[in-house]
């Protein structure tokens, strides 16, 4: 069993970087193989919706993005932490994920995600709803925790300090670990949920 966790954040070894740690750490205790991917640091251009992704299989822009929806199919679960930015996330980490989530057509039902948002004080709650929605639409259950997973700092490690917001990451781990292991016994023993043939509908018509 593999989660993979984006580190959304450009700093290295940043407030970020901390929480992921925290939360690599517990999920290794608990079985579950772990790989980080930093993202924030790297040159990510946004969706242009040009659709090569439904004629090829993959993004038309040959970057980081195709390589991690290869390793995103094979995995369990996806966790995604990122630094608040104007009350949401880092916008390389959105052009990331839109991205991802738009040019993988694999079936993402019951892989389980979870989202981290770091901040110095405001816009955590924005940035945790803003993430979650990529999994809400992909037939993803969310893990949750003891409260929102957020955690606090500004200046390079401070987030150590804020003990509260790292027992919630342990916590969230723990609880993902739990759901990754429970879902991979419902599937065995009962399969995925069944597929109805998708409705889509626009609200002009």
């Amino acid at each position: 069993m593999k989660v993979l966790i984006i580190n959304g954040s450009p700093r290295k070894d940043g407030n970020t970087a901390l929480a992921v740690k925290e939360a690599e750490k517990i999920f290794n205790e608990n079985g579950i193989e772990t790989e980080v991917i930093n993202v924030g640091g790297k040159d990510i251009r946004g969706c242009v919706a040009c659709g090569y992704c439904f004629t090829h299989g993959k993004c038309a822009y040959l970057d980081i993005v195709n390589e991690v929806a290869e390793k995103f199919e094979k995995a369990d679960g996806l966790i995604v932490a990122s630094p608040v930015y104007y009350a949401s996330a880092n916008g390389t980490v959105i052009s990331f994920l839109d991205r991802l989530f738009y040019s993988s057509h694999f079936d993402k039902t019951m892989k389980v995600g979870a989202s981290i948002a770091v901040c110095r004080r405001g816009g955590a709650s924005a940035t945790f709803d803003q993430l979650n929605k990529y999994f809400t639409i992909s037939g993803m259950p969310i893990a949750s925790s003891q409260y929102w997973n957020s955690v606090h700092g500004r200046d390079k490690g401070e987030a150590a300090k804020d003990e509260e917001g790292l027992q919630t990451v342990r916590v969230l781990a723990r609880n993902a670990s739990f759901l990754i292991k429970s879902i991979a016994l419902g599937k065995a023993k009962f399969g995925l949920p069944e597929k109805e043939k998708r409705i889509s509908t626009s609200f002009i018509r």
